[in-house]
């Protein structure tokens, strides 16, 4: 049995909300059930599986997310994600935030590694039939499923894909707290292709998978071991607005306006976070001249930003734009954003960059392992939006080859702007958590896979009273 998870996004606390605990509990206590639910095979009897394969599919601990970029024991740092990486200065830097994360998520965290000692399921018995309930605790009657950990990297820890002896270093401590099977003296794989051992877990269960980062222009460049405009967004303005906004004015903005503008990096896509800051300030500053301020730094942290020798240099980030104009409008305060230009401004967001609901799907049916049939499967992260989409059905030997493209979403909080009426930028606010399973043979009698979304909605938000709720 195969189970793929991404997009964890666990920070070391600097920025927004990440996925708690409990999540990491409940999901243990769904891998027991699906083991089981494994054992059962096409004929109908129950024989135990010996292993159960975790992929980590990229983006579970975000090193970008953090505000130690910009500020590490009170003093500016200089160094920055496309900085020079065999720097000893950047390799402390990334040592510095990972330790941070790991030490930040170590409950999590833990919880994952416990995976290869916690996993059980009942033996089975001369006739086929499990010799406990499957509900019953670990006892004589049942036994050990191999657990074996593989890690993945994505956009926002492609650091663990650096070669040298620090990032051998970072490797290992990454590896001693999740329990992974990766080797630590050699990059964790981005490509599936990097990594022998994945390749035979995904062609034992015939699925093909990789982070999906390739296809984002903005967070990929042709080379995983380079840094992309996608971090300097989220460093130089996400992050860098947040924490200047509690620096200057923190002491006068109310204490749900600085909540929620930690919760920025939430939102996807980037461009619509104008959007979010402008809706939250009209519902929790009722101050005019503090939101005009609030929203004066935002633009000139855009300014900061496009001046950047770094972005100045990615002239396909320009390209996009028609000119430097158009790239203002789309961002700040003073050129794009305000209710009357919304529904203009959502449609240029979807014709530019897609919208979030837009689908890598068709980037499944160019994998070499579709074209071939070698898998059934696709699975792509990164968009943090779940989906199933049929791609064909053919017949092969007599029976049918179905191929479909997945996407296994994320486990972060995720805010979602509000469709009846988009002008009052209202979103919504809840927790998702994807996991997916794929089977080899006759596991689960013989169904080749299964996906599971849960969606936990949120508590009350940002200290607003229900009375403030809009009528009719």
């Amino acid at each position: 049995m195969l189970v793929i998870i991404s997009d964890t996004h666990l920070t070391d606390g600097t920025s927004g909300q990440t996925v708690q605990w409990g999540a990491f509990r409940a999901f243990r206590e769904e891998l027991s059930d699906l083991a089981y639910d494994a054992s059962w095979r096409r004929d109908g009897s129950y024989k135990p599986i010996d292993e159960l394969h975790l992929v980590l599919l990229g983006d579970i601990l975000d090193v970008i997310r953090s505000t130690r970029w910009l500020l590490e024991n009170g003093k500016p740092s200089e160094v920055r994600p496309w900085s020079d990486f065999r720097s000893p200065r950047f390799g402390d830097k990334v040592m510095s935030i990972t330790d941070a994360i790991l030490k930040n998520n170590a409950e999590s965290l833990s919880t994952l590694k416990q995976l290869r000692s916690t996993i059980t399921v009942p033996e089975a018995t001369a006739d086929g039939k499990p010799a406990d309930a499957e509900w019953q605790p670990a006892g004589k009657n049942r036994r050990p499923v191999k657990v074996r950990i593989y890690y993945l990297v994505g956009n926002h820890d492609w650091f663990f894909h650096l070669p040298g002896e620090p990032y051998n270093q970072i490797r290992q401590a990454v590896a001693d707290a999740i329990g992974l099977e990766n080797p630590s003296n050699i990059p964790f794989p981005h490509d599936p292709l990097e990594s022998d051992v994945i390749q035979q877990v995904y062609s034992d269960h015939q699925v093909f998978a990789r982070h999906g980062d390739i296809f984002d222009p903005f967070n990929y460049e042709g080379d995983r071991n380079r840094s992309s405009l996608g971090d300097a967004i989220v460093v130089e303005l996400v992050d860098r607005f947040s924490m200047t906004v509690r620096e200057k004015m923190g002491s006068a903005l109310p204490q749900a306006t600085i909540d929620g503008l930690r919760e920025i990096d939430n939102l996807r896509p980037t461009f619509i976070i104008p959007v979010w800051v402008d809706g939250l300030l009209k519902r929790t500053c009722p101050d005019t001249s503090l939101q005009l301020e609030v929203k004066a730094m935002w633009d000139r942290l855009v300014d900061d930003l496009v001046a950047l020798d770094f972005v100045q240099k990615h002239h396909s980030f320009f390209h996009l734009f028609d000119s430097v104009d158009q790239l203002e409008w789309g961002l700040k305060f003073s050129k794009g954003v305000s209710r009357g230009n919304l529904s203009h401004l959502f449609s240029w967001i979807a014709a530019k960059f897609g919208s979030h609901e837009s689908s890598y799907y068709p980037h499944a049916a160019a994998e070499d392992a579709f074209k071939n049939r070698t898998a059934r499967c696709f699975v792509y992260g990164h968009t943090h939006v779940y989906e199933m989409v049929p791609l064909d059905s053919v017949v092969v030997n007599n029976s049918f080859f179905d191929q479909v493209y997945i996407n296994s979403g994320t486990w972060r909080p995720y805010h979602q702007l509000c469709r009846v009426h988009p002008e009052q930028e209202e979103f919504v606010k809840y927790q998702l958590m994807t996991y997916i399973g794929f089977f080899k043979g006759d596991e689960r009698g013989g169904r080749p896979f299964e996906s599971w979304t849960g969606v936990l909605g949120a508590r009350n938000r940002l200290g607003i009273e229900s009375s403030t709720v809009r009528p009719g």
